[in-house]
């Protein structure tokens, strides 16, 4: 692969204006991935084991700042729900069931459509138009910001809808009181989403980490204020995370206006004109990104409202809510590793659709209903619903790796390409 024959062959995993930043490590692994590839005397084995080995140290190099970046936000909320079960039971079923039963619909719908910001802001990226990244990012926080308004209304009418769902009432009134100081972090979320994914595209992530490490270490001294200090209980710490998410957002966005990193990309505030041109069509945009993420999201949204259903829903929500923030966590590398992949594999081949087939059987006509059966016919409780969440979730993973090693990857190449 020697010499520039066409844009086809090159490297896709590092954006090809990377030597702006100065990323010699990331160029040193791609050039030496791609002598190995071009190597025709070097066996199969070989091949494989070296070109292994040159694409992981890309991919950590890539995606370290970003793992961290994302297990220091997930553990702002773990923090929060360990201190509101150190208040009891009780509490501890009621963050649970506010964060799983409410918050991830809107977690959801607004993380699926702040990533139409990554897709477009890398296309705009890629093609050096770098003032369309400032009105992209401009655009999705104005549309995230209307969304997060609409769905304020499930979080404010959040204890008759969980009581309509069959929850425990006494377990809804609790949670409907912490949910009540997570509506301000509908909004942080609203802005910071859009404003992650427009870093993210630039390969700017570092400050990122540093801003949410900091937040991190003043999140857990203020939850402890609120909790133990002030006495303010599930309120307090719901409006402490609150807090902390927009201290998330505004660091960023201090970063993105100050910093001068972005002075090409940012350009400042738009006029009305530039901001609202072709809004409509980025709005379906990012309700279309928002398809497959919700699917995968609410998935588990409906297990925990289904498993406040079984008998002694207290100790039942506060079992599941332990086994999530393990899942979560260890998921939080998988999403930093997406992060550090320029095109995903499902957006470059056209394949939205077809993974949005694959979540919705897997997940809803086989995870839930077996867990439903393991759960309740079987009398499994809360081990029956996470073997249903197992099983369709493994059942996703094996489908998904049969059609990506089935695929005709010389063929797909162009066709990425011609998608971006």
């Amino acid at each position: 692969m020697a010499g520039a024959a066409s844009p086809i062959e090159e490297p896709l995993l590092v954006h090809p204006n990377c030597h702006r930043r100065g990323l010699s490590e990331e160029e040193a692994s791609l050039n030496e991935l791609e002598s190995v590839l071009s190597d025709p005397h070097l066996g199969f084995i070989d091949r494989i084991r070296l070109a292994t080995w040159a694409e992981s140290k890309l991919l950590v190099h890539l995606a370290a700042p970003a793992v961290i970046v994302y297990m220091l936000n997930f553990l702002m909320g773990m923090s929060t729900e360990i201190f509101a079960g150190h208040l009891g039971n009780l509490q501890l079923a009621a963050s649970s069931l506010g964060f799983s039963g409410i918050q991830l619909f809107a977690y959801g719908l607004l993380l699926g459509m702040g990533s139409a910001v990554e897709t477009l802001c890398g296309q705009a990226y890629g093609a050096q138009k770098y003032a369309m990244l400032g009105i992209y990012l401009q655009q999705s926080i104005l549309i995230l910001l209307l969304t997060a308004a609409a769905i304020s209304v499930v979080y404010i009418f959040s204890k008759p809808i969980l009581i309509s769902l069959g929850q425990s009432p006494e377990i809804a009134s609790a949670a409907s009181l912490f949910v009540y100081g997570l509506i301000p972090e509908l909004f942080a979320c609203a802005v910071n989403f859009p404003v992650q994914k427009f870093l993210q595209a630039q390969s700017i992530v570092a400050p990122t980490a540093y801003i949410s490490a900091t937040v991190v270490a003043l999140h857990v001294a203020l939850s402890w204020l609120a909790v133990y200090g002030l006495g303010t209980g599930l309120v307090g710490a719901s409006l402490v995370l609150s807090l902390s998410w927009w201290l998330v957002a505004a660091g960023q966005f201090g970063y993105i206006v100050k910093s001068g990193e972005c002075e090409d990309t940012w350009g400042g505030f738009r006029g009305g004109s530039e901001v609202f041109a072709g809004m409509w069509d980025f709005a379906k945009m990012s309700a279309a990104s928002a398809v497959m993420i919700c699917l995968e999201i609410w998935y588990f949204q409906v297990l925990v409202l289904i498993a406040g259903l079984l008998p002694n829903p207290q100790l039942t929500l506060d079992a599941l809510s332990v086994c999530l923030a393990i899942y979560d966590s260890v998921f939080m590398i998988s999403i930093g590793f997406n992060a550090a992949v320029r095109s995903g594999v499902a957006v470059g081949c056209g394949w939205q659709e077809f993974v949005a087939y694959v979540n919705v059987g897997c997940y809803y006509a086989v995870g839930i209903p077996v867990g439903v059966i393991l759960g309740f016919y079987y009398d499994l409780g809360a081990k029956g619903i996470w073997s249903g969440m197992i099983g369709g979730t493994a059942l996703q993973t094996i489908i998904l790796i049969w059609v990506t090693v089935r695929t005709d990857w010389i063929k797909e190449v162009p066709i990425s390409f011609c998608e971006y």
